[in-house]
């Protein structure tokens, strides 16, 4: 049994301070290339968070290629029986997106270091900045369909009694007063709650302890399926895992994002 086991999806840092030896354990570490070369945690591998999506200019946010996430896995070191710890230094928003790519890939042994780095340090603990070495080549994944709302799945749910689209874009980019896209606003009926609304600046940028009852008094409910989305599907990777934390059996992260639906000639727009 891994030491993680009894452990919820979101851990704290003396969580996982007490299991960092743990040889089940794949630290990934999503900041910047200057901030992991100043300081991690130890036995962290950065992860360009640019190598969690495609990148391409009609909709950046998409899945990358599969020979793209074998390769990246490959060096991570992925295996079954790994238990994989995310953190970056944004409050959660890059780390969800790497766990919504876990759960692509069909993996569901992953927790968020709630806060991150800042929470990390915030305890007192101690960083490294050895760096290690890149475990194997590419090796082979099987990607699935379930995590991911495509355009065209999102289109087709609108208007049905049971969805909520969760729109963790800024409240600007929602009126449709910043446009950054062809077309401005929000997918209709879409439900607004800025991705930093959620965290709590008072306790390192962890998780707000009543989230909960927070997005539930705007509809945002367990009894619904969830689709959340941003730009490029990276905001939204924060309010993901925000929903799978708090246990909602139907989460979807709609990876085309506002870059897809706002530039595409037959999606709706509400302002």
């Amino acid at each position: 049994m891994s030491t993680f086991s009894t452990l919820p999806l979101v851990i704290e840092p003396s969580d996982l301070a007490s299991r960092l030896k743990a040889p089940e354990l794949i630290l990934v570490d999503l900041t910047s290339t200057a901030r992991y070369a100043e300081g991690h945690l130890p036995g962290a591998r950065f992860v360009d968070p640019k190598r969690t999506q495609s990148g391409q200019a009609s909709a950046p946010g998409l899945v990358p290629p599969q020979a793209d996430l074998e390769r990246l896995f490959g060096e991570l070191g992925h295996r079954e029986e790994a238990v994989y710890v995310v953190y970056d230094d944004e409050g959660g928003g890059w780390a969800g997106r790497f766990i919504w790519l876990l759960d692509v890939i069909g993996h569901r042994h992953y927790h968020y270091l709630n806060g991150g780095l800042p929470a990390w340090l915030g305890e007192g603990l101690p960083l490294s900045t050895e760096v290690p070495a890149v475990v194997g080549g590419p090796l082979p994944l099987a990607l699935h369909e379930e995590p991911t709302a495509s355009r065209d799945y999102l289109q087709s749910r609108l208007g049905t009694d049971d969805l909520v689209v969760w729109d963790a874009r800024g409240p600007l980019e929602y009126s449709g007063e910043k446009v950054l896209a062809a077309k401005g606003g929000h997918v209709p009926g879409a439900i607004n709650f800025e991705w930093t609304a959620g965290m709590d600046p008072a306790r390192a940028l962890r998780i707000r302890e009543d989230i909960g009852e927070r997005i539930a008094a705007l509809g945002i409910t367990p009894d619904k399926e969830i689709i959340t989305h941003c730009q490029t599907h990276h905001r939204s990777g924060f309010t993901y895992l925000v929903a799978k934390a708090l246990g909602y059996p139907r989460v979807k992260g709609y990876a085309g994002s506002w870059s897809e639906w706002g530039n595409h000639p037959d999606t709706p727009v509400e302002r």
